[in-house]
């Protein structure tokens, strides 16, 4: 009888994690998810279009041969409020070389409160108002910030979850800035 039970307890353990990892590869196979190209390493970023702070559409395609940064994070979060100083700098810095920071914010709140942390903090790149459906083309945002490093010809690098230090923000950037696809005038 005990034997029995280990038995069973054991099969339903395999057959729940052969569920698992068969919904997790049929969640995202081949880059994909629901037929929308989802942002991963080595694959052309999902193409957007999100509304900045001052109501104009932005698209990422507009930005192809620039290096772009693609900051997901929140007003409320103290981790991108920490980096969000380094990214106005670094944006300042890089920018004349090719680099693009955008930020897209995922607050549930209001707008204005996303505005006035933008002009309190001197954000000197484009802020946009983020949505689910981009959230998931990038592969489902759980953590803030979640930055993408994206790079002259549209090619995610890297994606890192939470905040790395300012030297590993700035190491990525300069790779990004670096790839080859000729700078658009």
């Amino acid at each position: 009888m005990k034997r029995t039970v280990i038995v069973f307890t054991l099969m339903v353990v395999i057959v729940a994690g052969l569920l698992l990892m068969g919904k997790f590869r049929g969640r995202f196979p081949s880059g994909r998810a629901g037929g929308a190209t989802v942002a991963a390493k080595g694959h052309s970023a999902p193409d957007f279009v999100l509304t900045d702070l001052q109501g104009h559409i932005v698209k990422l395609s507009d930005l192809r041969g620039k290096a772009v940064v693609l900051n997901f994070w929140a007003t409320w979060c103290p981790p991108c409020k920490e980096e969000i100083p380094w990214f106005v700098e670094l944006q300042k810095r890089y920018g004349p070389q090719g680099l693009q920071i955008v930020g897209v914010s995922m607050d549930d709140g209001d707008q204005k409160d996303v505005e006035k942390f933008a002009a309190a903090n001197a954000i000197n790149y484009p802020v946009l108002l983020g949505k689910e459906a981009v959230a998931t083309q990038y592969g489902g945002i759980e953590y803030l910030p979640t930055t993408f490093y994206i790079d002259r010809d549209g090619v995610v690098m890297d994606r890192v979850f939470g905040q790395p230090g300012r030297d590993e923000i700035e190491k990525n950037i300069r790779l990004a800035i670096a790839s080859t696809a000729k700078p658009r005038s």
